[in-house]
């Protein structure tokens, strides 16, 4: 589902008022109706937001479907489901792809971080991945840049 910021949201953000805390704060300025829910909760994850702050947030009216959005509750079973090309690993493993990005992400930014300068760009292409797809794609690049012995923790995740 696709969300925007109401009025009253904008307010809050703009007076730093409205019982956003500073994570949550983090999630709702990417709420621009033009990512979904679930690419929220993927990029925002490694900082710990939940679907509870999201229904937290449209509870306090900060929040609202975009334009031409069904006024339904958010369905968060749908969030993280995966793409029809992951469907066999998911069976195999039974995690979702919102599950593997969860565990994979931190472990990334994690290897990234850890080589310096040499790393940045690599680290900044980590930080932006906002989906699983996007971090397995970034993974063969990871696992030239570190070495396959540390790789090892990130292909578990990502793969395993």
């Amino acid at each position: 589902m696709l969300l925007v910021k109401t009025q009253a949201g904008q307010e809050a953000l703009k007076d730093r008022h409205g019982g956003l805390t500073s994570r949550q704060r983090t999630a709702f300025i990417l709420f621009d109706g033009k990512r979904t829910t679930a690419d929220v909760l993927a990029a925002t994850s490694a900082m710990g937001i939940a679907q509870a702050d999201v229904q937290a947030m449209i509870d306090q009216g900060l929040l609202a479907p975009a334009a031409g959005q069904a006024a339904a509750p958010l369905d968060f079973a749908s969030v993280g489901e995966a793409s029809p090309a992951l469907e066999l690993s998911d069976e195999i493993s039974g995690r979702s792809a919102m599950e593997r990005y969860q565990a994979a992400y931190p472990i990334a930014t994690e290897l990234t971080s850890g080589m310096g300068l040499r790393g940045f760009r690599l680290n900044l292409a980590v930080e932006g991945a906002g989906s699983f797809d996007d971090l397995a794609a970034l993974a063969p690049k990871i696992r030239e840049a570190v070495g396959d012995a540390k790789f090892a923790r990130l292909e578990q995740a990502l793969f395993g």
